[in-house]
């Protein structure tokens, strides 16, 4: 994919750029793959929003994408690769020999009439291919991984993205993630040879708020600008600094710099912080 940066004929349009697409071969989703998206407005079924700042935007298709790829050691062959409006990267459309079809994440370098297969076993090392990651040589890029042998992809499936696969010691295998973290995984999961295709997704300028509302976003006003029945920062006279120790989101939490990852049991797997790793 490349980036078109538009003329600066209005305000909105300085500095934005788009998508060319000409990586495109399919414009239409797969109707057996594809089903409408039901849109909550950030609301959970009393009603009230629980997801600020989530409304409107285009309608959409889901597209029906598979992560586990559980047809093993069946060759598919690469017929299409498709726009996915609900993600930054492009979908591959499979067909298998018994023309069923699925969706796949596309990796960087995948053509149209390519064939892949996925397995459990040693396959060939190619780019599409799925195996486990005790199969896969070391130091590859890889994407779309498992946590847990058969559960389908978790990990690395943003645009753009890879993972590298450090060594494979013991029962896991060691993998520096895209934040620089090196975390250990199962070496029976599987992972899918390659980067994430369309790695430019993330150059692309909105220029205007009209673009980010077709997304679905709404606009986010300031702590700062409200009342001070409406947010802890509001009040006082022109402008004022929050006159708190810290930080707080509207409910009083700490907010801006405070950990909000959640301390799981597999946090003992993670061998470097993400932080350290940059």
């Amino acid at each position: 994919m490349g980036i078109r940066i538009h003329k600066p004929i209005t305000a909105g349009r300085r500095k934005s750029s788009v998508q060319t697409f000409d990586d495109i071969t399919k414009f239409e989703p797969e109707k057996s793959l594809a089903v409408i998206r039901k849109r909550t407005g950030g609301r959970n079924a009393q009603g009230k929003i629980t997801v600020r700042h989530r409304g409107g935007g285009a309608k959409r298709y889901i597209r029906l994408v598979d992560f586990v790829r559980c047809r093993y050691n069946v060759p598919a062959k690469v017929t299409a690769i498709e726009y996915d409006p609900s993600r930054g990267a492009r979908l591959a459309l499979l067909v298998y020999s018994d023309q069923t079809k699925y969706y796949m994440i596309a990796p960087l370098g995948l053509n149209i009439g390519d064939e892949i297969v996925a397995s459990r076993e040693a396959v060939e090392i190619k780019i599409g291919n799925r195996l486990p990651l005790q199969f896969i040589p070391i130091g590859l890029m890889v994407h779309n991984i498992e946590f847990i042998p058969g559960s389908g992809g978790k990990l690395v499936r943003g645009a753009g993205t890879g993972a590298q696969l450090m060594v494979v010691e013991g029962r896991y295998a060691h993998l520096r993630l895209p934040s620089g973290e090196i975390r250990m995984v199962p070496k029976e999961c599987a992972a899918t040879i390659g980067q994430v295709g369309n790695p430019d997704w993330r150059h692309i300028r909105w220029g205007k708020a009209g673009r980010v509302r077709h997304r679905g976003w709404r606009p986010t006003v300031r702590g700062k600008a409200m009342n001070p029945v409406d947010h802890p920062h509001g009040g006082g006279e022109g402008h004022n600094p929050i006159g708190l120790k810290h930080p707080k989101t509207p409910w009083g939490k700490p907010a801006i710099g405070v950990k909000t990852r959640r301390r799981r049991a597999s946090a003992r797997l993670i061998l470097q912080s993400r932080k350290r790793g940059r």
